[in-house]
C-alpha cells in the first residue's frame, strides 16, 4: 500500500488518500493546492470487531487530503479515468506507484483498499467531501462581503426590517454552533438543538431577497422611454448588490447549516448519511437555479435596457449613456455575485455609444444617402430655373411687343 493512493472524486472535488508520502509525491507532481480531508472523522462509522480495528488502524496510518475542482485540477483527475458509480455518484479508483514514483494510469485491484471496499467508509469521506466544498464556498463569500461591506452597511448593519433583522440573528446562531464544532470536532445533540430551526428563517429572508430583484425587473419591463429606463436603472444599481449581499449571506448560512447537519448525521445515525449528502446536494442545486433564475431575469432585462439606449443615443444623449453604465454595473455585480456561489455563464459587457460616435455615425450616413438627394436638388433646381427663365422670357417679349403697338398707335393719332 505505500505507492498506492485512492482517488474519490464527487464533482466538487477530489479526496486524495494514502501513504502520506505518495499523497504528497502526487499532489506536487500535479501541481495541486490541497486540504486536510480529516480522515479520523471516519472513526465514527466503523462497527466495533477486529476487522473494524484493523480498518481503523490502516485509516490511521494514512494520509487524506481534499482537492477543490478547478479547470486545471479537473484535467488532472481526468486523465486518469476514474469509475463512476450510478448509485453514489462518485468516481473512484486508485492510482499505483512503482519503485516510489506515481504512474500516470489509474490499475483497479481486488482489494483497492480501506475507504473504497467499504460502502460506510466511502459514504463517510463523500460526506466530508461535501463539507469541505460548502466551507469552501463560505469562506468565498464572506471574502464577497467583506469588500463590499460599506455598500451594504445600510442593509446588513442597520436594517429595520424585521425580515433581515431575524436572518442576521440566525446567523450569529449559526456561527456560535460553528465555532463549537470548530472545537469539538463534532455536533451533539444540545448544539444541533440550537440551529435546526433556522433554515426556515433563512428560507423566508432568501425568498424576500428574490422578491426585491424581481421588483426591479419588473420595474425594468413595465418601462420604454430611455429617461424612465434610466431612473429605474440608477434605482437597481443603488440596490441590486445590497440584496444580492443578502441573498449571498443566506446562501453561506444555509452550507453552514448543512455542515452541521452532516456532522450529525455522521454521528447519530451514520448508515443514513450517504442519502443525507445526495439529498443536501440537490436542495443546495435547487437553490442556486432558484438564484440563478431570478438574477439572469435582471440582468436580461438590463441588457435590453442598454440595447434600447444605445439605438436612441441621438435622442437622448444625457440620459442613454448612463443607462448603459447603469445596465453594465448590475449586470457585472451579478456576474460577481455568480462566481462566489459557482454559478458559471458567459456574458459580454455592453458599451455605451458615445455622442460624438452617434453624431458621426449619422452624419456619414446622411452624406451617403443624401448625396443623390441633393443632386436631385440640384437638378431641379435648374430645371426649375429654365423653366423660369422661359417664363420671363416669353413675358418679355409680350411687354415689349405691347409697348411697340402702344408707340405706333401714339404715332398715328399725332398724324
Amino acid at each position: 500500500m505505500d505507492n498506492e493512493i485512492q482517488l474519490i472524486s464527487d464533482g466538487s472535488g477530489v479526496a486524495v488518500i494514502g501513504d502520506p508520502t505518495a499523497v504528497e509525491r502526487f499532489l506536487v507532481s500535479e501541481g495541486l493546492p490541497s486540504t486536510d480531508l480529516g480522515l479520523h472523522r471516519l472513526g465514527a462509522v466503523l462497527n466495533a470487531g477486529a476487522a473494524a480495528a484493523q480498518t481503523g488502524s490502516e485509516l490511521a496510518s494514512n494520509s487524506g487530503r481534499w482537492v477543490k475542482l478547478s479547470k486545471e485540477s479537473a484535467r488532472a483527475i481526468d486523465k486518469y479515468g476514474l469509475r463512476t458509480s450510478s448509485k453514489s455518484g462518485l468516481s473512484t479508483g486508485v492510482l499505483k506507484g512503482n519503485k516510489g514514483q506515481i504512474k500516470g494510469f489509474v490499475e483497479f485491484t481486488s482489494k483497492p483498499g480501506a475507504i473504497l471496499t467499504n460502502p460506510a467508509l466511502l459514504a463517510g469521506a463523500a460526506g466530508i467531501m461535501a463539507q469541505l466544498a460548502m466551507q469552501q464556498t463560505m469562506e468565498e463569500i464572506t471574502d464577497y462581503l467583506a469588500a463590499i461591506d460599506e455598500k451594504v452597511d445600510d442593509v446588513l448593519r442597520a436594517q429595520k426590517d424585521s425580515v433581515l433583522a431575524s436572518m442576521i440573528g440566525a446567523g450569529f446562531v449559526i456561527e456560535e454552533a460553528m465555532t463549537i464544532r470548530d472545537q469539538r470536532g463534532r455536533v451533539d445533540e444540545i448544539t444541533w438543538s440550537k440551529v435546526q430551526t433556522m433554515p426556515g428563517t433563512i428560507a423566508e429572508t432568501q425568498a424576500y431577497a428574490l422578491r426585491q430583484l424581481d421588483a426591479l425587473a419588473e420595474k425594468m419591463e413595465k418601462r420604454s422611454k430611455v429617461s424612465d429606463l434610466a431612473e429605474v436603472a440608477k434605482d437597481a444599481e443603488a440596490k441590486a448588490q445590497e440584496w444580492l449581499a443578502v441573498l449571498a449571506r443566506c446562501f453561506g448560512l444555509q452550507d453552514a447549516i448543512a455542515v452541521l447537519e452532516l456532522d450529525r448525521v455522521l454521528d447519530a445515525s451514520p448508515d443514513e448519511l450517504d442519502g443525507h449528502r445526495l439529498g443536501l446536494e440537490k436542495a443546495r442545486k435547487n437553490r442556486l437555479d432558484l438564484i440563478s433564475q431570478c438574477t439572469a431575469r435582471l440582468m436580461a432585462r438590463m441588457d435590453a435596457a442598454a440595447d434600447t439606449a444605445n439605438t436612441k443615443v441621438l435622442l437622448n444623449p444625457t440620459k442613454a449613456p448612463g443607462l448603459v453604465q447603469s445596465s453594465n454595473h448590475v449586470s457585472n455585480v451579478i456576474l460577481e455575485f455568480h462566481e462566489r456561489l459557482g454559478i458559471t455563464h458567459d456574458r459580454e459587457s455592453l458599451e455605451a455609444k458615445r455622442w460624438t460616435e452617434a453624431a458621426t455615425e449619422v452624419r456619414d450616413r446622411a452624406l451617403e444617402t443624401g448625396a443623390d438627394k441633393i443632386e436631385a436638388t440640384r437638378r431641379l433646381g435648374a430645371e426649375t430655373f429654365g423653366r423660369a427663365m422661359s417664363t420671363t422670357g416669353r413675358l418679355s417679349d409680350r411687354v415689349a411687343e405691347r409697348a411697340r403697338r402702344l408707340r405706333s398707335t401714339s404715332e398715328d393719332n399725332d398724324d
